[in-house]
């Protein structure tokens, strides 16, 4: 497996010179990218590269396309990181929103929006709503 000999910039790269930009697996490593540079703490990087990320996805994709939506929480998520809490939050409600309407609302990938958009709330204090939601998606994993 090369992913061990190269770091993730590398494959990101090679991918994009092989495949091209807005070729789905270039996309994923971008998105990989932008969550390891999450995990370090390199949070200006990591939105920058969600940003891009969600841009071409959004482009080439749609909207509405599930890995568009992934990426979309997953760029709430790193603004939560940054403190930007109502940029995220706005972010967390949109996605949530489209995937009730694309994926349905007991849809595994919606039902963890759910749960992003619940431990967001409660960390921000608001823990009657962050309960309804939290009970959502519970009963969403249950059945």
């Amino acid at each position: 497996m090369y992913c061990i000999f190269y770091p993730w910039t590398s494959i990101e790269a090679l991918r994009e010179k092989v495949l091209g930009k807005e070729h789905p697996d270039t996309l994923t490593s971008m998105s990989n990218l932008a969550g390891a540079l999450k995990s370090q703490g390199k949070y200006e990087k990591a939105e920058t590269m969600h940003r891009q990320t969600l841009a071409l996805m959004d482009k080439v994709l749609g909207k509405e396309h599930p890995d568009t939506l992934t990426s979309m929480n997953n760029l709430a998520g790193v603004m939560k990181c940054q403190g930007k809490y109502e940029e995220a939050e706005t972010m967390h409600r949109q996605t949530l929103a489209l995937m009730d309407k694309v994926l349905g609302k007991e849809h595994p990938d919606t039902l963890l929006g759910v749960y992003c958009l619940a431990h967001f709330l409660a960390k921000q204090g608001l823990y009657v709503e962050a309960a309804t939601l939290y009970q959502r998606a519970c009963d969403g994993y249950s059945c």
